[in-house]
């Protein structure tokens, strides 16, 4: 397995640093190096300059819209895009539920969605989780009762991401409540200003309100909004988790991370000396370093049996895994470089709180899958268990 790039994705990504350099707005690229947070608004304005250059959709093939790269030139452009201080665009049209509606969606379906998420004119939100229903997705009770050409939907989600701005919520309800859990399930793409739905923020205990509920009360779906054959959701959520535990691994952004931390520690001082100069401290951090380093090639590795069109193994959910656990490291050392000032609280809301964004990140290793079930995919796949 060759994991080393060709002149031509070399090439490629000179290309993705120079426009990133003359093309990202300087404070977007200040906020996101600086950790700070992003206004909705910043990172809509920055997929519209991406979208203007025909890369408004990365992964998508060329019949969609897509610019056509495949897997290596998609990771370089994330690699190159966290490295010159670009924000992620928001995964939930992009890399989630665009990809199921043109593999399973109708010509319809794509002719009205894809353009509109590749552009960044509509925001979409992921209505998967209920209360009681996280890891266990299969025994959802959200109903969808199909009354001719509606569904009326009744139920709730929970842990909605942005649902505060979502144009659209995509929603796995259950509309056999007969059949075995996963045989009864559907998919359906719901307009989030239809009568009947209610968002209610969820606020963190650091004051955020990212995350929302949200209940739908006679909800009327027309049934063309439902993405392939009635009651087969359970499928086109599998391919739509499989694509968001490897986007979930953030190599990319670990990396920028890393030297947001050494940059921290070089500021911090202990005993009179950088923290950055402790031999305990800079141990951390270089296990850290050794830690991605051996992600990044397991990424590589995927990348390259995707080039190759050869379906990724085990290594998906390692990737969720490992990718997680370094995150949520990455943020514990931060903070426990600032010391008390990572608790600190100002009048600046959008500065970067070390101790916020640890409390934040302990929810990766939850969603898109628990890494405990993720362990118990790795078992089944390779010891067969």
């Amino acid at each position: 397995m060759d994991l080393s790039f060709t002149p031509e994705e070399q090439t490629f990504r000179q290309a993705v640093r120079s426009f990133v350099e003359t093309k990202l707005p300087a404070d977007i690229k200040q906020r996101t190096l600086e950790g700070r947070k992003q206004s909705h608004d910043d990172y809509k304005r920055w997929h519209r300059i991406l979208a203007e250059q025909g890369w408004g959709a990365g992964t998508w093939p060329g019949e969609y819209g897509g610019p056509g790269w495949g897997p290596v030139e998609q990771y370089i452009f994330d690699e190159e895009s966290a490295a010159g201080g670009a924000p992620l665009l928001s995964p939930f049209g992009l890399k989630m539920v665009g990809p199921v509606i043109y593999t399973f969606g109708s010509d319809a379906q794509k002719q009205r969605f894809l353009p509109r998420i590749r552009s960044a004119q509509d925001s979409w939100c992921q209505g998967y989780s209920e209360p009681g229903s996280g890891s266990d997705l299969a025994s959802l009770k959200t109903r969808a009762e199909r009354r001719g050409d509606e569904y009326v939907v009744n139920g709730q989600k929970t842990w909605i991401t942005h649902a505060q701005y979502a144009d659209y919520i995509f929603c796995l309800v259950r509309t056999d409540p007969k059949a075995k859990q996963q045989a009864g399930i559907s998919f359906l793409l719901i307009d989030m200003k239809t009568p009947g739905i209610t968002v209610r923020p969820i606020v963190t205990m650091d004051g955020g309100k990212e995350i929302n509920e949200v209940f739908f009360e006679d909800v009327h779906v027309p049934v063309a909004n439902r993405v392939g054959e009635e009651n087969q959701g359970w499928t086109y959520a599998k391919f739509l988790l499989g694509h968001e535990r490897t986007n979930i691994a953030g190599v990319a952004v670990s990396k920028r991370a890393i030297g947001r931390l050494k940059r921290i520690a070089a500021d911090e001082r202990k005993n009179g000396k950088r923290l950055i100069d402790d031999p305990v401290f800079a141990a951390r951090i270089a296990q850290l370093e050794i830690e991605l380093m051996a992600l990044e090639i397991t990424n590589l590795r995927v990348v390259s049996a995707e080039k190759e069109k050869r379906a990724p193994g085990p290594e998906v959910s390692l990737l969720k895994i490992k990718g997680t656990e370094i995150q949520q490291m990455l943020t514990e050392l931060m903070m426990l470089a600032r010391g008390k000032a990572a608790l600190a609280l100002d009048n600046d809301a959008d500065a970067f709180r070390p101790a916020a964004a640890y409390c934040n990140l302990r929810k990766t290793s939850i969603y898109g899958g628990s890494n405990e079930i993720q362990k118990n995919i790795i078992s089944r796949i390779i010891l067969g268990l």
